[in-house]
């Protein structure tokens, strides 16, 4: 009876087989199991090394911190001026006078709202060309230069990727980019 064994099951072994001798390689010869003048001579260097290094003296003494002249409650680290000096007594008492701003006026009419159309394209025609708008319950409005869109602008100017309106009676001009939706 043959035993078949798969390929990476095999490699598998292998590898771990592998993985055991480097390990063992690495940790290297046990004194108990080597030459005891080897041992000897790792203990020697390792004795010899703690020899050569001398120890620093510690002082824990002057890791303790004084008080500083700021409380715990006054410091801020982000501040890098003295305290400022309280006010003196005659400041308090005196009191400036209020000073009180006249209101803004108003320079002229408010602006018109901003047309509420969408330029969404324009055709070419045997009559000219159209533009294409949308307005915003969803209604598609279209005209030429110069007709009146949506009873309240007049289309002033049709261009490939914009189109100049303004309100019928001349004010708020304003030119509307091609938004395709």
């Amino acid at each position: 009876m043959k035993l078949k064994v798969s390929r990476p099951v095999v490699l598998l072994a292998m590898l771990g087989v592998l993985l055991v001798v480097v390990v063992i390689a690495r940790r290297g010869e046990s004194p108990t199991s080597a030459d005891p003048r080897a041992a000897g001579a790792r203990q020697a260097a390792t004795t010899a090394s703690a020899k050569e290094t001398p120890v620093a003296d510690l002082r824990l003494d002057r890791l303790k911190v004084e008080d500083t002249e700021l409380g715990p409650t006054t410091r801020n680290p982000f501040q890098f001026k003295p305290k400022p000096a309280p006010p003196r007594a005659e400041a308090s008492t005196a009191k400036a006078p209020v000073v009180v701003a006249p209101p803004p006026v108003p320079q002229g009419p408010p602006p018109p709202p901003p047309i509420a159309l969408k330029y969404i394209g324009v055709l070419e025609t045997g009559q000219g060309r159209v533009a294409i708008f949308r307005d915003t319950g969803g209604d598609i409005v279209n005209g030429k230069e110069g007709d009146i869109i949506d009873g309240r602008y007049r289309l002033l100017k049709i261009g490939v990727e914009s189109a100049d309106l303004a309100y019928v009676d001349g004010r708020g001009r304003q030119t509307i980019r091609l938004s395709g939706q």
